[in-house]
């Protein structure tokens, strides 16, 4: 099969590799749409040691079950594998799980592939009205539909309905079309790109800003490096919540003191349930976080001009999904 194959610092290439091999109770899945995530980015600049070369990356898919008895059957994928089993599975946390596996990483390769094994748990069936390049964005927006939600929940109910994201890429367009979708409608996007601000803007109806003034009850971090996280320390309000979900860099930036002080919450978040995964899909097939037409579309054969394209902030939209076939 044809795979983009992760080689090295800032080095992808398309070539061909075995075809994946389903293990007991998995599927093959002949992936139609691949999206680009941030976490791809960080592997393909050398940022992630879970993620070591040569690989191939990819987790956010959709396809079709491609033989056995649901052959035909179209899907997205949850890629997040868990054992199903212990205390965090059986509790509904698999994003806890400590056998927890990815595919895109190591044992698991990825979905910027023809073809990618799963276990059909992992799997939600897709309606036929809904495009198979729509159903991918089911991971990236449910890793923000699982911040939001834990959000909501931590939020003080005296307090305002008013957010900030920081960070408009796809997490964060996601993070305000998830907020919004449970109950917050005064949200800004915090992005200081200039294209992709105005691409936010005219294209996805979002209100938002080169920088933000004043403060907030929630605020999250999209992004997860240093400055960001000293601006949503700056931001939010006394008695506020901080969702931190990018992993940028590793540390600084928290203004602990304000923090003690003033009793804000700061919730790490990392993937989602299982229930969220499926949450979030439905959400996609009702129509309830819009028409996600955002995305820009490639061929796989171009993957890695659109890493590059990511790497130099020449891209407006939020998200770039290649196609295997194409």
């Amino acid at each position: 099969m044809k795979a983009l194959v992760y080689e090295g610092v800032e080095t992808l290439c398309v070539r061909d590799v075995p075809i994946a091999a389903p293990q007991t109770g998995e599927h093959l899945v002949r992936i139609a749409a691949s999206g680009i995530c941030g976490s791809d980015m960080h592997a393909y600049l050398g940022h992630d040691n879970r993620r070591p070369a040569p690989l191939i990356l990819g987790h956010e898919a959709a396809g079709v079950i491609e033989e056995g008895p649901l052959a035909g059957r179209r899907v997205t994928i949850n890629p997040l594998v868990t054992c199903g089993v212990c205390a965090a599975c059986t509790s509904g946390r698999e994003n806890l799980c400590a056998d927890r596996q990815i595919i895109s990483m190591p044992p698991r390769e990825g979905a910027f592939a023809q073809f990618v094994a799963i276990p059909e748990r992992n799997l939600v069936t897709v309606p036929d009205e809904v495009p198979l390049e729509k159903a991918a964005l089911a991971e990236p927006l449910a890793v923000s539909w699982h911040a939001a939600r834990l959000a909501l929940e931590a939020l003080h109910p005296a307090m305002e309905r008013r957010a900030l994201v920081i960070g408009g890429g796809a997490i964060g367009l996601a993070a305000a079309l998830a907020l919004r979708a449970i109950g917050i409608e005064d949200v800004t996007i915090q992005e200081p790109n200039a294209a992709r601000r105005a691409f936010l803007a005219d294209r996805c109806k979002q209100q938002t800003a080169a920088e933000f003034q004043g403060m907030v009850p929630l605020v999250v971090d999209a992004v997860g490096y240093r400055a960001t996280r000293a601006a949503a320390s700056t931001a939010v309000a006394p008695g506020g919540v901080i969702v931190h979900v990018g992993l940028g860099e590793d540390s600084g930036g928290l203004d602990v003191r304000r923090m003690t002080l003033q009793e804000i919450t700061f919730i790490g978040t990392y993937t989602y349930t299982a229930q969220d995964f499926r949450d979030t899909a439905h959400a996609i097939f009702d129509g309830r976080l819009g028409p996600l037409d955002w995305p820009e579309h490639r061929p796989l054969s171009d993957g890695a001009a659109a890493f590059r394209d990511l790497r130099q902030g020449a891209v407006a939209a939020p998200k770039i999904i290649l196609d295997p076939w194409a």
